[in-house]
């Protein structure tokens, strides 16, 4: 099949898109990003991550750039086109407020992510209790960790808390309105599992107009791929909208495309039948 798409521009969300929810690369899915690169697309990540949390294993797959913290960063062969943080005022109330909850999070920035002591055990029982084996499977998942949360804080991106019964999300985005954004999301893909600061007016779509409009290109050469409602002004903002098989209502309402889960090699299925790749 000749490549109907040669100048396309493909953004991939990472976690339970480009990787399943173990965070492993499906080896299909490595194979199709390859391929597409071969044939001239470009491929950025597009993710909630920071970039501290883009390992190499990643980057080795020849990523032509990042779209980082929900939008918040946005870097194109190497040079850094857009970035903003929260303000230090915010990040140090929003400490304040996890604390006195007695919440594990994290701090997330392009340098670093710096987390409370127990995050990786309230992590584990997100998995299915805190064991060592699924304590050491969290720290594995995070490994470069710091465990530190009062560093960084003049860089950071988002913050992340293992959400916990009788938490009043509501209230705590009226104490912050004007100043953050309070979101959710999942980590195994059953439903929401952790809170969210995010900065107010960053999305993963605004940030995508914006490497379409460095690049020179239309946002109808773009394409879209995540599967998770942070992921819906991504697939709003391209040309082309594709949603893993397990997305939510409100993401397939937008895709153009909808594709099996990143285990059962969606990746690669949606790509060949948009022709970026053979079959």
């Amino acid at each position: 099949m000749s490549d109907p798409r040669p100048h396309s521009v493909l953004l991939l969300d990472v976690d339970g898109t480009l990787l399943d929810y173990q965070a492993q690369l499906p080896e299909s899915a490595g194979a199709a990003v390859r391929e597409a690169r071969s044939r001239g697309h470009r491929v950025y990540l597009c993710t909630g991550r920071s970039r501290a949390e883009i390992y190499p294993s990643l980057w080795d797959l020849g990523l032509d750039g990042l779209i980082g913290g929900n939008g918040s960063y946005v870097e194109s062969d190497g040079e850094v086109v857009w970035h903003q943080v929260l303000p230090r005022d915010v990040v140090e109330r929003a400490v304040a407020w996890m604390e006195e909850h007695g919440l594990a999070f994290y701090l997330e920035s392009n340098t670093g992510l710096f987390g409370t002591e127990h995050l990786p055990e309230r992590t584990a029982v997100l998995l299915g209790g805190a064991t060592e084996e699924n304590i050491a499977q969290v720290r594995q998942g995070f490994p470069h960790m710091i465990y530190d949360p009062t560093q960084g804080r003049d860089e950071v991106n988002k913050i992340s808390f293992v959400l916990e019964p009788g938490l009043d999300l509501a209230a705590l985005a009226e104490s912050f309105a004007g100043e953050a954004g309070i979101d959710t999301w999942s980590l195994t893909g059953r439903g929401p599992e952790f809170g969210e600061f995010g900065q107010l007016g960053v999305h993963k779509g605004a940030a995508v107009r914006r490497l379409a409009e460095h690049l020179g290109m239309p946002v109808s050469s773009l394409i879209g791929f995540g599967d998770a409602r942070s992921d819906v002004e991504l697939l709003t903002a391209c040309g082309t909208g594709v949603a893993m098989g397990n997305a939510p209502d409100e993401l397939l309402a937008v895709a153009d495309v909808v594709t099996d889960r990143a285990d059962e090699d969606g990746l690669v299925k949606a790509f060949v039948r948009l022709g970026l790749i053979d079959g």
